[in-house]
C-alpha cells in the first residue's frame, strides 16, 4: 500500500488550507444494513492561490483535500479515492501532479488514493501544485470541484473557489536588533509597508503580528483580533494602498518580553487578503489603529523580522578538577561547567545560544579519548579535537545528542611539568558575569613507578633474552648424554 499522510500529523499543511471558511460539502449517507459508513469533506470553500502581481513566478502547494470518516460501528472505509478536477482554473493558473507519493495524473484530472481509512479517522493529501500565470488581475478565480469515493460509502462532492489575491506588499528588509529588553516593560514596535505593484489594495489591508517568547501589550486596539495567548494578532484596515505608495502605523505597538527570557523575535507581515487566520478569535476593545503614509525606505521584504535581547542572563562557572597520577597513567577527569541562570536558552531555539566550554589539557599531558554513550553506543570523541597541537578541545551543551554540562576526560600523563597548568574556559552569549568564566587545570604527576623507567624495561628483556638462552643449552646437553 502506498504510504498516507494522517491528519492529526501534518497540522502545518492543514493549518494553511482551513485558513478561510470551510466548505459546505453534500450530506453524507448515513450507515444502513450494508455496513455502509458515512465520509465528510473538510475542504476550503475559497483558497487563495497567488497574488496577481507575482504572475507566472507564482507557485503554491498548500491546498489539501482533508476526508473523514464519521464515527459509527461500521468498521473502516474501505480503499478511499478523492477525484479532483481542476479544469476550471484554466486562465488563472495551472495544476500540475503534486500529492504526497499518493496522486496520480498531469491536469486537468487527478486521482488521489487515501486506502483504508478507520472509522472515526481522517486523512489529507494535496492533490496538485498550482503555478500562476502572467496576466491575471486580482480578483480572478476559477472553481475546482471533487469527489471522494469509498466501496462501502456513497459518494461525496465538494468545490473550492480558487481566487488570485493581490498586490503583495513589501515589508522592511533588515532591521537592527533590539537589546536591553526589560521583561514585562512594554518597547514599541511600528511596522511599515509599501506597495510597489501596479495595483491597488482594493479593500484594504491587514497587518498579522507574532510574539516569540513575549506578548502583545494592553490595550489592543479593536480593529484588531488576538489569539486568547496575546502572542498573535491579525488587524484590519480600510486603507486602500494605491500603487508606489508606503505606509505605517499611526502609533507604535507595544510588545513585553516573557519573564526569564533572554531572546526572542517579534515578526509582521502585510497583505491584501482579509480573511483572518483560525485560532484569531479575541476581539480587541482599545482605541483603532490607524495607518498613516510614510517614506519609501527599505521595504523590500515579505516579513518584517525584529530580534530582540532581554537584560536577563545566563551565568555559566566553569568547572576544573586536577589531573591527578604517575607518569604513564591514564587518568579520568571530570570537567565542565555549572549553569546558574536565571534565563535558559529556548529549546529547540538557536543552538548557539546553548554555548558550551573549551578545554586546553596541561603541558605533559595527552588527551586520549571523551568517551559518551549514547543510546547505547559508545562515542569516542564527544568534544571536538583541536586542529593544532597545544588547541582547546570544544565541547557544546544541548546543542546535540551528547551535549552535556560536565564530561570525563581520559588523560594521559607523559611527563612530569612542574606548575603546569591546563585552563577550562565557558562561554554562551548571554553571560554577562564573566569573573567565573575561566579556571584552571591543575597537573600533579608523581614520578613513574619503578618498573616503567627505561632501564628496568631494558635489563628486563636482557634477563628475559639470557634465560631463554640458558635453557636452550640446558636442552642441547641433556640430548648430548
Amino acid at each position: 500500500m502506498l504510504p498516507r499522510i494522517s491528519i492529526i500529523s501534518r497540522p502545518a499543511v492543514l493549518a494553511a488550507s482551513l485558513a478561510a471558511v470551510l466548505a459546505a460539502a453534500s450530506t453524507p449517507a448515513t450507515a444502513d444494513g450494508s455496513r455502509e459508513v458515512a465520509l465528510r469533506l473538510d475542504a476550503a470553500a475559497t483558497f487563495h492561490m497567488y497574488n496577481a502581481d507575482e504572475g507566472a513566478k507564482a507557485t503554491n502547494s498548500d491546498f489539501v483535500v482533508p476526508v473523514f470518516v464519521l464515527p459509527s460501528d461500521a468498521g473502516p472505509a474501505r480503499n478511499v479515492k478523492v477525484v479532483v478536477d481542476a479544469s476550471g482554473l484554466k486562465g488563472v493558473a495551472r495544476a500540475e501532479k503534486g500529492g504526497y507519493g499518493n496522486c496520480t495524473g498531469q491536469g486537468p484530472v487527478f486521482t488521489c488514493v487515501y486506502g483504508d481509512l478507520q472509522n472515526g479517522d481522517g486523512e489529507t493529501n494535496a492533490p496538485f501544485t498550482l503555478y500562476g500565470v502572467d496576466g491575471v488581475e486580482p480578483g480572478d478565480s476559477g472553481t475546482v470541484t471533487y469527489t471522494v469515493t469509498a466501496d462501502n460509502a456513497s459518494p461525496v462532492t465538494g468545490t473550492t473557489r480558487m481566487t488570485v489575491g493581490g498586490p503583495t506588499l513589501q515589508s522592511p528588509v533588515a532591521q537592527k536588533p533590539v537589546k536591553g529588553v526589560e521583561p514585562g516593560k512594554s518597547v514599541p514596535l511600528t511596522p511599515r509597508f509599501a506597495n510597489h505593484s501596479r495595483f491597488a489594495t482594493g479593500r484594504g489591508v491587514a497587518l498579522q503580528l507574532t510574539v516569540h517568547s513575549g506578548r502583545l501589550s494592553a490595550p489592543h486596539p479593536r480593529n484588531c483580533f488576538l489569539n486568547a495567548e496575546s502572542t498573535s494578532a491579525w488587524c484590519e484596515f480600510a486603507t486602500r494602498a494605491a500603487p508606489g505608495t508606503a505606509y505605517r502605523t499611526g502609533v507604535p505597538i507595544g510588545w513585553t518580553a516573557d519573564p526569564g527570557t533572554l531572546s526572542g523575535t517579534v515578526d509582521y507581515s502585510w497583505s491584501s487578503d482579509l480573511s483572518r487566520p483560525d485560532g484569531i478569535t479575541v476581539h480587541g476593545k482599545g482605541a483603532p489603529l490607524t495607518l498613516t503614509r510614510t517614506a519609501d525606505h527599505g521595504l523590500t521584504s515579505g516579513t518584517g523580522n525584529v530580534s530582540f535581547e532581554t537584560t536577563v542572563q545566563d551565568d555559566y562557572e566553569a568547572v576544573p578538577a586536577t589531573v591527578r597520577g604517575r607518569v604513564g597513567d591514564t587518568v579520568t577527569v571530570r570537567l565542565g561547567l555549572r549553569d546558574h541562570g536565571p534565563g535558559r536558552p529556548e529549546v529547540g531555539g538557536d543552538p548557539d545560544a546553548w554555548g558550551g566550554f573549551e578545554v586546553v589539557p596541561p603541558e605533559g599531558t595527552t588527551v586520549t579519548s571523551i568517551p559518551y554513550t549514547v543510546d547505547g553506543d559508545l562515542i569516542q570523541w564527544a568534544c571536538q579535537r583541536p586542529q593544532t597541537p597545544g588547541g582547546a578541545f570544544v565541547c557544546d551543551i544541548g546543542k546535540n545528542e551528547y551535549g552535556a554540562t560536565a564530561i570525563d576526560f581520559h588523560i594521559r600523563i607523559d611527563r612530569q611539568v612542574p606548575g603546569a597548568q591546563g585552563t577550562i574556559r565557558t562561554y554562551n552569549p548571554f553571560d554577562r558575569t564573566p569573573g567565573n568564566d575561566t579556571a584552571v587545570i591543575p597537573l600533579q604527576a608523581s614520578p613513574a613507578p619503578f618498573y616503567r623507567h627505561s632501564m628496568v624495561r631494558a635489563m628486563g628483556a636482557g634477563a628475559v633474552a639470557v634465560l631463554a638462552v640458558l635453557m636452550i643449552l640446558h636442552r642441547r646437553r641433556r640430548r648430548a648424554r
